[in-house]
């Protein structure tokens, strides 16, 4: 029998969306600010899990201009019907809820269809055994917001051939608790001759869950489940591994086998820097309600798994930069400009060119990366930098937000090449350790042991030197920054503020776990 190895993806992935086509499973999460938008997995055992695509690759899909970390694109859900992949989803900072299609789960997807009257946040869609289509949505409280978070959840049915809501809207649930926060996340299934509902509430922290309703009638009346919330990690305290669990999307498979996907954190030493990510549960109905994880109750690292395991090849743990294209798992902050960076302008190198835009900006710096997997990683560059005017810098750069990140840059410095290490805290500079170096080639590596952080470098490869042992990192965690994003760590190059031509080349780029 396999295992489940809970994250079943690492790093920041939030607010899974599952669907299975036949055997094939495929999953889409949330991007906020991050481009392009909305990566796509496939598995074919809920386990082993492996990137097709980014669905938002285009910014004719997704405006990302100006938006906040934790703006932007929030909580898609992902169904098929009838021979098409409907993504659902809402810009939240450009333009409300919208639709794209495809033919093929990998694409290319469509420009958006945008759903008028479609109010609020966290749409779902679902396809009755009569034909018609509904839109599932959270709306404020139309008789007016008494108290933050003081929502909604709703239906409507909706024209496939027109892309238009039809009728009325009808409210159906508000959730299980009195006076509940964010009843956010629906999603509609039909089991049995009942209605589920199964929505988040509580918030995204600590508070946060998973409730269901039921009805005959898909307009309601809901009735909750005797025992919501039917997961939950609540009740287990502050310093429990793993916390804010919520947000589940339930899946059958050929089988008749019943699983949720939910979001959760996993935190070290109290605090969550990989952001929220995909968790796998089982489930089993009993009384005509789930049962998730029966006999436990709570999300585990490990369990046994009932299906066959299907292996997906592993990636390299190193980027190279030979192809026509990035590796789908790299990310840009915001919408990319045409002339970021080129990956022919000299063989075999990432070309970054410096940009005026800093990471504090509100902008698309000069920045690509990957996300944070885990808590002891490593992670590596050789590059080639010449800086040539005050303040240009290059190197690495370890991002949770514009106002909370690390900078392990080479910058020109009162004429002087610097090597330097720089904590943004509350959109200000602190520096951390610097040496100066002579221009040219240069290793950079980064090794994190939990929260603590050691940064290295050299110019052979082999032999390093320590420029800061035990920075921590807690700084870069939801628990400070706040936000619903986690951190990601990449390439940057600024010349922050000052016009230039000047560029930095990255010959590879490699992040690994080192557990």
């Amino acid at each position: 029998m396999s295992k489940i190895k809970n994250p079943i993806i690492s790093g920041f992935y939030p607010d899974p969306s599952i669907c299975a086509v036949g055997e094939d499973f495929y999953l889409a999460t949330s991007t906020f600010a991050y481009f392009p938008g909305v990566p796509i997995f496939h598995s074919r055992d809920l386990i082993n899990w492996e990137q097709i695509g980014n669905i938002l690759n285009r910014k004719s899909q997704l405006n990302l201009e100006g938006v906040g970390h934790s703006r932007g694109i929030f909580a898609p859900t992902l169904r098929y019907h009838n021979g098409t992949y409907y993504l659902i989803t809402t810009n939240v900072s450009h333009g409300d809820n919208f639709i794209v299609t495809a033919e093929k789960p990998e694409g290319p997807w469509s420009d958006p269809y945008w759903l008028e009257g479609a109010e609020g946040i966290d749409p779902s869609l679902f396809f009755d055994d009569d034909g018609k289509a509904y839109y599932v949505g959270t709306r404020p409280n139309p008789d007016g917001v008494r108290y933050n978070g003081d929502w909604e959840d709703w239906v409507q049915e909706l024209d496939l051939n027109t892309m238009c809501l039809i009728g009325e809207s009808h409210k159906i649930w508000k959730g299980a608790m009195r006076d509940v926060i964010w009843p956010e996340g629906p999603h509609l299934y039909k089991k049995d001759g009942y209605y589920y509902l199964m929505i988040a509430e509580g918030g995204t922290g600590p508070e946060h869950c998973v409730t269901i309703a039921r009805s005959k009638s898909i307009f309601g009346k809901y009735e909750g489940c005797p025992r919501n919330p039917i997961i939950t990690h609540r009740h287990l305290g502050k310093n429990y591994p793993i916390k804010h669990v919520g947000h589940g999307d339930l899946v059958k498979t050929q089988g008749d086998k019943w699983f949720m996907v939910m979001l959760a954190s996993r935190t070290c030493e109290g605090y969550c820097n990989t952001g929220r990510e995909p968790f796998l549960a089982k489930v089993i109905w009993e009384e005509g309600w789930p049962v998730v994880n029966p006999g436990v109750g709570i999300l585990e690292l490990e369990q046994e798994h009932e299906l066959l395991e299907y292996k997906v090849e592993p990636k390299e743990a190193c980027y190279h930069f030979y192809g026509k294209a990035l590796d789908t798992s790299f990310v840009f902050l915001r919408n990319p400009s045409e002339s970021l960076y080129s990956l022919t302008d000299k063989e075999g190198c990432l070309r970054l060119y410096l940009k005026e835009q800093s990471l504090k900006d509100l902008d698309n710096p000069a920045y690509i990366g990957i996300r944070q997997k885990d808590y002891y990683y490593m992670v590596s560059t050789m590059m080639e930098f010449n800086p040539v005017k005050e303040k240009e810098s290059a190197g690495i750069a370890v991002v949770q937000s514009n106002e909370y990140h690390m900078r392990y840059e080479c910058i020109k410095d009162k004429g002087k090449n610097i090597l330097q290490i720089v904590e943004c805290i509350k959109g200000e500079d602190v520096l951390i350790s610097k040496e100066e170096i002579c221009p040219g080639k240069l290793y950079l590596k980064i090794v994190s042991n939990g929260q603590n952080l050691t940064f290295y470098y050299g110019n052979d490869g082999i032999n390093f030197k320590v420029l800061q042992e035990n920075v921590n990192s807690k700084n870069l965690s939801t628990e400070v920054a706040g936000g619903f994003v986690g951190c990601t760590i990449g390439m940057y190059a600024s010349s922050n503020g000052n016009p230039t031509n000047n560029y930095a080349d990255f010959y590879w780029f490699e992040y690994k776990n080192t557990r």
